[in-house]
């Protein structure tokens, strides 16, 4: 256990050497490969703007995806009734699907009573 920790520390102090020669670098790269992103001169008003325009263009394409939603729906409700024809992939994938979204839930919960397991026997 003693071995796997140095092997750990001395594989974060390369990765630590590696940031400090090569990130500067990496960030001045990316900032002039993405620069027609950015904003100039970056003030709070023009920020602001942005925040405002963001907000409103997606609830603009609320409409765009309730629409999608409801195609969405269409098409399980006509798997459903078609079940017979599915495959043991497609359940399986549902099925998985299903368990993530359980999860999600339970994890929602614990996380909503500050990470308590009040309530359980375990």
């Amino acid at each position: 256990m003693a071995s796997k920790l140095k092997q750990l520390q001395s594989k974060a102090t390369l990765a630590s050497e590696f940031l400090s020669k090569h990130g500067t670098t990496y960030y001045k790269q990316l900032l002039e490969q993405n620069k027609q992103y950015i904003q100039e001169p970056a003030t709070v008003e023009k920020c602001n703007e942005l925040s405002k325009q963001l907000f409103y263009t997606r609830l603009a394409s609320l409409p765009t995806r309730n629409e999608a939603f409801w195609k969405e729906l269409d098409h399980v409700k006509g798997l459903w009734k078609n079940k017979k024809d599915l495959h043991v992939e497609q359940v399986g994938i549902a099925t998985l699907f299903g368990l993530e979204c359980f999860a999600w839930f339970c994890a929602g919960e614990i996380v909503g009573r500050g990470f308590t397991f009040t309530g359980y026997y375990v």
